[in-house]
């Protein structure tokens, strides 16, 4: 009997883990805890880290796991890295799903910045107003360039308040139109946006509004992939999962 572990925390981890139980199909979705109240899903779920490589090996062969999804976020180059290699090491077929990244199109006045710390630099200069689209993680490390005005936003409101000294924040989920991105950057005055190159639907509004308006963008770029087989689309994985079985994996 199969059973699959989805590593998510993305739109298409969801799509993916319901497409499986409308099947029948036994799987167990993971987390790694950094939502306060992640959406209700179709299968079991558990919250938290492995414990690394080892620790992800540990759980692979305790559970039986026969498939293993890494529908991670782009930007989480460790957590990728950690399941190849236990996918390697314990024998267990390993998918990766992601989404395409974000190309600019007409109108795009984009920066580029290879990482977190390149971005933080780029933004040294005059005052500014300054969306800061990158989640909770990484915002304490632009008050450096504590110049700008900021725009932040985040899914729960934090326990402690970012270090940032001038600051807005909107507590939101997603997905966003870009009807009200565009009513947003407008009310806030915003000239420049910071992003991850995410890539997806669900967070590329803001990118339409700041080609309609104008509003540059430093774009930051995403890590090396990790290596093995990797696709765009929940029933891209399916099928995998169909061949794998047919081939008796």
């Amino acid at each position: 009997m199969s059973h699959i572990l989805v590593l998510g925390g993305t739109t298409e981890a969801s799509a993916l883990v319901a497409s499986l139980a409308e099947r029948g199909l036994t799987a167990t979705l993971s987390y790694a805890g950094r939502v306060e109240r992640p959406k209700a899903q179709p299968v079991p779920v558990r919250i938290g880290g492995f414990g690394g490589i080892e620790g992800l090996e540990r759980y692979l062969r305790e559970h039986r796991v026969t498939h293993l999804v890494d529908a991670t976020h782009p930007f989480a180059a460790t957590m990728s890295a950690h399941a190849l290699a236990a996918a390697q090491n314990t024998a267990t077929p390993h998918i990766r799903l992601t989404r395409p990244p974000w190309q600019p199109a007409r109108g795009d006045r984009w920066q580029h910045a290879a990482d977190i710390e390149a971005a933080v630099s780029a933004l040294a200069g005059p005052p500014r107003r300054v969306m800061l689209a990158l989640g909770r993680m990484h915002v304490n490390a632009f008050a450096v360039q504590g110049q700008h005005h900021y725009l932040l936003r985040f899914v729960d409101r934090p326990e402690q308040a970012p270090a940032l000294p001038d600051h807005h924040l909107v507590v939101d989920r997603g997905p966003f139109t870009a009807e009200a991105d565009t009513r947003l950057l407008r009310d806030h005055a915003i000239d420049l946006i910071v992003c991850k190159n995410a890539g997806g639907t669900g967070a590329e509004a803001k990118l339409i509004a700041a080609r309609r308006l104008g509003v540059p963008v430093l774009m930051i770029d995403r890590p090396a992939p990790a290596r093995g087989k990797a696709v765009h689309h929940p029933g891209e994985v399916l099928r995998w999962l169909v061949h794998a079985a047919d081939r008796g994996v």
